[in-house]
């Protein structure tokens, strides 16, 4: 009994003993009535810099030529003179259509106006004679009215036998159907064998030209009358080439070449309430096909006096204001509410809230709040202290 009070005495003991070692602790230089260290925090500071600024609108691939191959004579078709799916030039035949019968007329026409041109030297001369024997009464007066009507009717007849030979000839000339444009040909309707029409509603087949291409966007008229206003208040820079446009492929990737905006329809489609904006795009190795859905990047203007700030500094309030917090010349953290104009690449463009020269907290926002004391360092990211105007992320941003 004794045994067992002793060890629990000693216990009592050790307990009394750790638990003093443990307030001495806690109340020494780095316990609470201790002063606490200033919490560290990375900041940047801003600086305007100039902007160029853009918009990614939706489009699709047009031809920039097309054309519908329709016969103009009726006929049976002999050759089919193409690949399908080849690239043909302009005047090069695509088919033969049976030019014996457009050969046949062409012969006829031009025997008439071989005979209407024989008979004419005999007319002349008879007139000629009998007009001298009307002056001296020797022939009667109709005499010679009839020569002279039947030379005017020859000389009438041979015109319209010319007419009819030169319609014969370009009947004729019809018979091999040439390609109006270069460009790449698809599928053909007919084959050899067909019987076709002149003018029949459904072509034979189509040639596209596909370099250049167009590229039709559509843009909102919200949109529209937001650049124009920006444009009229002095707020983007008007001296900027607006009509480079970048092309964005389906798959994401940048297309190499950049289009020319060549200009914006003066209607407005009432279904969507956009305008067309007509790109013509350089299309040397056949990339962009017709019908294809792009995105076109295309520049309003620069800011001359533009704030980009890192995504990463921006929080929101309770009711998704967003907000930053920076640090006085004190070393005082106040929060400035911002108000965003658009995200560019991994950065927001502000509009009002901050100024040049700002010190904005990006790492140790958790750490701090408004009216707290700390202690800034360069926020640091791959090694290299960044701030807001070396911060070449706009960069990225313009590429979008």
């Amino acid at each position: 009994m004794l045994s067992r009070l002793k060890k629990q005495g000693a216990a009592a003991a050790l307990i009394a003993s750790v638990t003093t070692g443990l307030l001495m602790v806690a109340c020494g230089p780095n316990g609470p009535s201790g002063p606490r260290p200033t919490p560290e925090v990375s900041v940047v500071t801003i600086h305007t810099e100039r902007v160029v600024l853009t918009t990614e609108l939706p489009g699709r691939t047009a031809p920039f030529r097309i054309a519908e191959i329709r016969p103009q004579v009726s006929g049976l078709i002999q050759k089919r003179l193409f690949t399908e799916g080849s690239n043909v030039k302009a005047d090069q035949v695509l088919y033969q259509i049976d030019p014996a019968p457009y050969q046949a007329a062409y012969d006829q026409a031009k025997a008439a106006v071989a005979m209407a041109e024989a008979n004419l030297p005999a007319l002349r001369s008879r007139k000629e004679r009998l007009k001298g024997l009307v002056a001296i009464h020797a022939v009667g007066q109709q005499d010679y009215d009839d020569a002279v009507g039947a030379l005017n009717q020859m000389e009438a007849q041979l015109q319209a036998s010319k007419a009819s030979m030169e319609s014969a000839k370009i009947n004729l000339s019809y018979t091999p159907i040439k390609a109006p444009i270069s460009g790449r040909i698809g599928r053909s309707s007919v084959t050899e064998g067909a019987l076709v029409t002149g003018y029949q509603p459904v072509a034979m087949a189509t040639i596209q030209q596909l370099d250049p291409v167009y590229i039709d966007v559509a843009q909102s008229t919200t949109e529209l009358l937001r650049l124009k206003r920006r444009l009229a208040d002095g707020r983007l820079d008007k001296n900027v080439t607006q009509n480079k446009v970048r092309i964005i492929l389906e798959d994401g990737t940048k297309y190499p070449l950049e289009g020319t905006l060549k200009f914006r329809d003066v209607s407005v489609d009432p279904t969507t309430g956009s305008v067309i904006l007509r790109v013509v795009v350089p299309n040397p190795d056949g990339v962009l096909l017709p019908g294809m859905f792009v995105r076109t990047v295309v520049e309003e203007g620069a800011k001359t006096n533009a704030i980009l700030l890192s995504q990463q500094a921006v929080a929101r309030d309770p009711k998704g204001d967003p907000y930053a917090l920076v640090v006085d010349a004190g070393g005082k953290v106040a929060q400035r509410m911002l108000t965003l104009d658009r995200d560019i690449g991994s950065n927001w463009l502000v509009s009002s809230g901050l100024a040049s020269g700002d010190h904005v907290i990006m790492e140790g926002l958790q750490k701090v709040r408004a009216g707290a004391s700390v202690k800034t360092v360069p926020f640091i990211e791959d090694g290299t202290t960044r701030s807001t105007h070396e911060n070449k992320a706009q960069s990225a941003a313009q590429s979008n």
